[in-house]
C-alpha cells in the first residue's frame, strides 16, 4: 500500500515576512543605540576619572642631571643597584662625577633620577661675536673651526657656531669675552 504526497503548501509570502524583517531591523538598531550611549557614558566615566586623578596629585618635573651623570646612570643600572651605584661612585677614579654627586643638594636629585628617570641639563650655548674687523661694518660671526684655530667668519647668525663656554676658551680664552648667549628658539 503506498501513501499517496501531497504538495506542502506554504504559508510563507512575502507579504508575511516583511513583519518579521522590520522588527529584527527595528532590534538591531535599537541595540545598536544602547551601545552607542554605553559607550558615549565609558568615554564621559573616563574623562571624569582623568580629571580626578590630575587635580589630586601634580606631576612632579624630572630632575635635571649634567649629562655625565646622565651616562654614569644608564651605564650603571644595568648591573648595580642605588646603594651600589654610590659606593662605586666613592671608590671611582671619576673625581667629576663623585664631588657632583655627594654635594647636599645633589644626593636627593641623584636618588630621584636614578628611580624616577631625568632630563639632561642643557648647556649654554653662546656664539663668538667679534667686532668689526678687516672692512666690515658689522660685527662677525664665527662659522668654522678647523684644528682649533678659528678659519671663517660670517656677517649673521644664520650660520654661526653654537659652542660651550669650554669649547670657546678652549680655543682661546681671550675669545671668551666675544661669546654672546644663544637666545632660546635661536
Amino acid at each position: 500500500m503506498t501513501k499517496e504526497m501531497k504538495r506542502p503548501t506554504s504559508d510563507i509570502t512575502q507579504d508575511s515576512i516583511k513583519p518579521s524583517l522590520s522588527n529584527a531591523v527595528e532590534f538591531y538598531t535599537n541595540k545598536i543605540r544602547e551601545a552607542h550611549k554605553c559607550i558615549q557614558e565609558r568615554d564621559e566615566y573616563i574623562n571624569y576619572l582623568e580629571s580626578k586623578l590630575s587635580n589630586a596629585k601634580p606631576q612632579q618635573a624630572l630632575p635635571v642631571v649634567p649629562e655625565f651623570v646622565a651616562e654614569f646612570i644608564d651605564k650603571a643600572k644595568e648591573n648595580l643597584s642605588l646603594y651600589g651605584a654610590l659606593f662605586y661612585i666613592r671608590d671611582d677614579t671619576n673625581k667629576e662625577l663623585d664631588k657632583w654627586v655627594f654635594r647636599q643638594p645633589n644626593q636627593d636629585l641623584f636618588a630621584r633620577a636614578w628611580l624616577d628617570g631625568y632630563e639632561i641639563e642643557k648647556p649654554n650655548l653662546f656664539y663668538i661675536a667679534l667686532p668689526k674687523v678687516y672692512r666690515l661694518n658689522d660685527s662677525v660671526f664665527v662659522s668654522k673651526i678647523e684644528n682649533g684655530t678659528i678659519s671663517e667668519f660670517i656677517k649673521g647668525k644664520d650660520c654661526a657656531l653654537k659652542l660651550t663656554e669650554q669649547e670657546i676658551k678652549s680655543i682661546d680664552e681671550r675669545y671668551w669675552q666675544f661669546a654672546v648667549p644663544v637666545e632660546d628658539g635661536e
